[in-house]
């Protein structure tokens, strides 16, 4: 079974930057889809970005033009840059498929946060 472990969530101040990583295991990572998901307090967990396996991304309109995902499929580790943190960006952080049949269970995430 696939599996994903997030990392490089802290505790930063707003229009500071930070870069999670997602190490993937498994033979799945390289032929699908994948995204970062948040949870921020008292919300359901949405989409941020998604990286294709074929690199196209797309993003959520909250963080376009402050986040990149990328992947490196050498590695089995897709990437989220986030830059112009705002305190609205906090939440844990999770790495996923983006096909729903793929998913299986959410992970510990990682943990955002942004002082203001």
């Amino acid at each position: 079974q696939v599996q994903l472990v997030e990392s490089g969530g802290g505790l930063v101040q707003a229009g500071g930057s930070l870069r999670l990583s997602c190490a993937a295991s498994g033979i799945s990572f390289r032929t699908n889809a994948m995204g970062w998901y948040r949870q921020a307090p008292g919300k359901q967990r949405e989409l941020v970005a998604g990286i294709g396996s074929s690199s196209s991304t797309n993003y959520a309109d909250s963080v376009k033009g402050r986040f990149t995902i990328s992947r490196d499929n050498a590695k089995n580790t897709v990437y989220l840059q986030m830059n112009s943190l705002k305190p609205e960006d906090t939440g844990v952080y999770y790495c996923n498929f983006i096909a729903i049949s793929l998913r299986g269970s959410w992970g510990q995430g990682t943990q955002v946060t942004v002082s203001s």
